[in-house]
């Protein structure tokens, strides 16, 4: 390991549970390239970190060659956090230094996974069952379709959705009748979004209803890891709804339609034929009996540190796979294990699913937190990770989302 260095793409809680991977493996400092400071990764003395224009395909090039190049006798293990950077990774990779080594992913196919449109309409039909969807052009379509609400509003084009400020921005939205459908475009449209948006039947069902697979797909384009996590509430921020706050992953495995599910993702991720992590995002439709998928990650997810006390630190997975060349075989991760972000008061009063609450309390001593880490010891993190768990109150207690 003397030879290999560890360059994560980023600066956010994603960035900073895979440093954190990385550190808790080797004991050694990763180091990250971010757009821009964030919370989760200042105050930390377990990485090293510097700022670049990344949004900027053309700089995002030239700051990786530039490491690379200042690190030229080192084999450096490449770690995107976000779709844009994916997407960079994958269509420059004719560009970037022969010494950084990241997962092998077609640009052609990675698209079809980043833009929502274009993943519904290519993959319907493909052994995943997805919501009824509509597409609305933002620049030419004027009459909303018929539909029964509530509906979810979501950009089909996240990266070009996620360069844009505005007042009112959300992750998703969550619309309950035509009125506030046309408030909702009209004031994605003034904001300068030019492509489509996703219109998208609401899967009735509180958040216990919403769960989280994370699968790695070996270099052989064989799946190599697979998880199956409850999640029993999301965030409720308006740029981090979507995202889980709280899961439990090994919760009824093995039942019909999570064992059929388990099988779809297998062998749907095979015929796709990449390499790398993916987080699929579902949520069980209890009318049909199915499981609904929402959108695939073709990344680690914000809440996928809990794979690593199952014994699948995810920065090692990448690194015998990538980079040590190991042969990996397939584990199928079901242990119990309790993911939270918030506290415990958060999941006594905001989560509606009583069997979840009873396990999560069941669990809380043996939890892990991904932005809670016992060797990173900055006092300043410290004071800064208990001011953030006091913010949650307010969070959930002003959030636009409802059940």
């Amino acid at each position: 390991m003397d030879n290999i260095k560890c360059l994560i793409l980023g600066s956010d809680a994603n960035a900073y549970y895979m440093a954190r991977c990385y550190h808790e493996a080797y004991n050694k400092k990763a180091h990250l390239i971010g757009t821009r400071e964030l919370s989760f990764t200042k105050y930390t003395n377990i990485l090293t970190i510097e700022y670049k224009p990344l949004w900027d395909e053309l700089e995002f090039v030239k700051a990786l060659n530039l490491y690379a190049t200042n690190n030229k006798d080192y084999k450096i293990l490449v770690i995107s956090t976000n779709e844009t950077y994916s997407e960079f990774l994958a269509s420059n990779k004719d560009k970037l230094k022969d010494n950084l080594i990241f997962a092998n992913q077609d640009s052609k196919v990675l698209h079809t996974l980043t833009n929502k449109e274009l993943f519904y309409k290519t993959y319907e039909g493909k052994g995943l069952v997805f919501p009824s969807t509509y597409y609305l052009d933002v620049l030419k379509d004027n009459k909303i379709p018929n539909m029964k609400y509530p509906i979810v509003i979501k950009p089909a084009n996240v990266v070009i959705y996620n360069h844009l400020s505005f007042e009112g921005k959300n992750k998703i939205y969550k619309v309950n009748d035509k009125e506030e459908c046309e408030r909702i475009i009209s004031i994605i449209k003034k904001s300068g979004y030019d492509d489509r948006l996703i219109l998208q039947e609401f899967i009735p069902g509180d958040d216990s209803y919403l769960y989280d697979a994370v699968c790695y797909v070996g270099k052989d384009k064989k799946v190599k890891l697979l998880s199956f996590a409850e999640i029993g509430i999301q965030e409720r921020t308006r740029s981090m709804v979507g995202n889980a706050a709280c899961l439990i992953n090994g919760l009824n495995l093995y039942n019909g339609p999570v064992k059929e599910m388990r099988e779809s993702i297998i062998k749907f991720m095979e015929e796709l034929g990449m390499n790398g992590f993916y987080e699929f995002d579902m949520k069980y439709d209890y009318r049909d009996n199915t499981f609904k998928v929402l959108e695939i990650n073709a990344r680690q997810g914000r809440c996928s540190y809990y794979l690593t006390p199952m014994g699948a630190n995810l920065v090692e997975v990448l690194m015998d796979d990538l980079v040590l060349n190991k042969k990996l075989e397939y584990r199928e991760l079901n242990q119990k294990v309790l993911l939270s972000f918030v506290p415990k008061n958060i999941i006594k009063k905001y989560v509606v699913n009583k069997e979840f609450i009873r396990e999560a309390l069941g669990m809380w001593g043996s939890r892990v937190s991904p932005m809670i880490y016992k060797k990173d010891t900055s006092i300043k993190r410290f004071l800064m990770l208990r001011k953030r768990l006091w913010h949650y109150n307010k969070e959930y207690k002003n959030s636009y989302w409802e059940e």
